[in-house]
């Protein structure tokens, strides 16, 4: 069976499945797109002209009621239902064909998302938490892939989370919406700064005020004025520390009802945006409270055309498992125009490119189809040394960001228990894991903490050979590893952009593919460039 599903909404996406296997999900952030951006009829042109043929299933993912029509029937169905009464399946013709049209909500599709690429087998139980901007619930889904809502914790977990960011930030307009999408992963940052446990009794009438109110009014900075952390500055001390305690007040209003209601040992699958979390997610796994814990690569919105399309194979088939590759994205486009005569373009070994990090280069790493999701996986990265922190500088001044933001390590799967104490495969960057050398100064968090993704020979053969090299000249098979993008975009994807980004953002050059391109006017020249030269 043949489906093709499209998330139309915030973080657009079109996935399609065939025959239980993910063949794509391609992103409308990516490209250089804006950040959280809705399909595009130029995305919707592009999927169909990239099938071979018509799809058995066509698939629309829930959304907000906003879509509804005065008469007739939306194309899309409701943001929250659970129940196969809220599915839509309506007959409509399609390039000469009649095509099954399925639709089902926002809530099955992360549920679906999370349980459907999840490695716990169908037949068999697990709890889901769906903790997102809007909602904050558990979930059991049965042996017979019957889901049951266990209660709703807490609506807006993700928004409210957010919210103190613009609370202390002075450049945020207290008159705009409650939070920017971009928050939650920049408190996150932040969070890890906090060096004080305890709250203050100012610091729990606040969160009182942010986590008991049935929701998050637009109104709600009117009423903080008066607040210590209005306007601050993200910065200031104490509101670092407010920052850190407040977000462990979130975690454990859910993981106290999950000790209260939920049984001890079942495996639990984490979908929504706060999935991306990687501090919560150490924390549930390290709660030894359930047998394990699956986190997907895209449990944010980007992964929704997913989830819907799962639930369609369910409905049509009654199977709710796929086979799928994070490196599921668009090909690099290398046949754009770019400035050829600003490099020095050769053909380029592992070794080569060790060679050219190892003496300080920082570099544009491009390699097969893209990730999915929001996390650079090694296929669209920027790649530096680990070992001085004057490199985390450099590399967060080339991604015009705040210095506050940490920079990942990816490692050699084999050597993640010596350099951070990771004994277990961690290829999609979700976890947390502690340093345990003070020589990775560029890939260590404020905490001594560090954001790791492992890489075998089967995960990712390029990078895999990279690490190699790497570790054979230096003893470390670890690199520093952020995502290849303009600010506010997804990944850079054409040969263009990634010219212009490297020319105005100051990278060294690029590797694409085994082929180096690497500025001429650098101040420092590699090691290939000497002895090739």
């Amino acid at each position: 069976m043949d489906i093709l599903s499209v998330n139309p909404g915030h973080d657009g996406a079109i996935a399609h499945l065939s025959e239980g296997r993910l063949v794509s999900s391609v992103e409308a952030e990516k490209d250089s797109n804006y950040r959280y951006t809705p399909i595009g009829s130029q995305d919707l042109l592009a999927a169909f002209g990239r099938l071979d043929r018509v799809p058995d299933v066509v698939c629309t993912g829930g959304w907000w009621p906003r879509e509804a029509r005065p008469t007739g029937p939306p194309v899309h169905v409701g943001y929250r239902g659970i129940d196969s009464d809220t599915i839509t399946v309506e007959r409509r013709r399609l390039l000469g064909h009649t095509v099954p049209f399925f639709s089902s909500s926002h809530e099955r599709s992360h549920l679906l998302c999370g349980f459907g690429m999840s490695p716990f087998p169908q037949g068999s139980s697990c709890y889901v938490l769906v903790w997102e901007g809007a909602i904050g619930a558990f979930y059991e889904i049965d042996q017979d892939v019957r889901i049951t809502r266990i209660a709703d914790v807490m609506n807006q977990p993700g928004n409210r989370y957010a919210s103190i960011y613009g609370l202390a930030d002075p450049t945020f307009p207290k008159n705009a919406p409650f939070s920017r999408f971009s928050d939650a992963g920049k408190l996150m940052a932040l969070a890890s700064f906090s060096h004080r446990s305890a709250a203050t009794s100012e610091e729990e009438e606040l969160m009182n005020f942010l986590l008991r109110s049935e929701d998050l009014r637009l109104d709600m900075y009117d009423e903080l004025e008066s607040s210590v952390y209005h306007n601050v500055g993200v910065d200031d001390v104490e509101f670092r520390n407010f920052a850190g305690i407040y977000s462990d007040r979130i975690f454990d209003v859910f993981y106290e009802f999950a000790k209260a209601n939920l049984r001890e040992g079942v495996p639990l699958v984490i979908a929504g945006g706060c999935g991306l979390n990687c501090d919560w997610n150490t924390r549930w796994r390290d709660t030894g409270y359930f047998s394990d814990v699956f986190v997907p690569p895209v449990a944010n919105d980007s992964g929704s055309a997913i989830g819907t399309a799962i639930d369609a194979q369910l409905y049509f088939t009654g199977d709710a498992k796929i086979e799928w590759d994070v490196y599921s994205g668009m090909a690099f486009v290398a046949d754009s125009a770019f400035v050829s005569e600003r490099y020095d373009i050769r053909a380029a070994t592992c070794a080569d490119v060790a060679a050219m990090l190892n003496s300080g280069l920082v570099l544009g790493w491009v390699s097969g189809r893209y990730e999915i999701g929001p996390r650079a996986l090694g296929n669209r990265s920027i790649l530096a040394a680990p070992f001085d922190d004057a490199t985390r500088v450099r590399l967060n001044h080339i991604k015009q960001r705040e210095q506050f933001r940490p920079i990942a390590p990816v490692c050699l799967e084999e050597d993640a228990a010596r350099w951070f104490g990771c004994d277990r495969a961690s290829p999609y960057m979700l976890y947390t894991y502690r340093a345990r050398t003070e020589a990775l100064a560029a890939v260590t968090h404020v905490n001594g903490t560090a954001r790791i993704q492992t890489v075998t020979s089967s995960t990712n053969t390029a990078l895999h050979d990279l690490l190699v090299a790497f570790k054979q000249l230096t003893g470390y098979g670890v690199l520093c590893n952020t995502s290849l993008n303009f600010n506010g975009k997804g990944f850079i994807n054409n040969l263009t952009d990634l010219d212009n980004y490297t020319w105005d953002h100051g990278l060294d050059g690029f590797v694409v593919d085994g082929r180096a391109y690497l500025c001429r006017d650098s101040e420092r020249r590699s090691i290939f460039q000497t002895e090739r030269g």
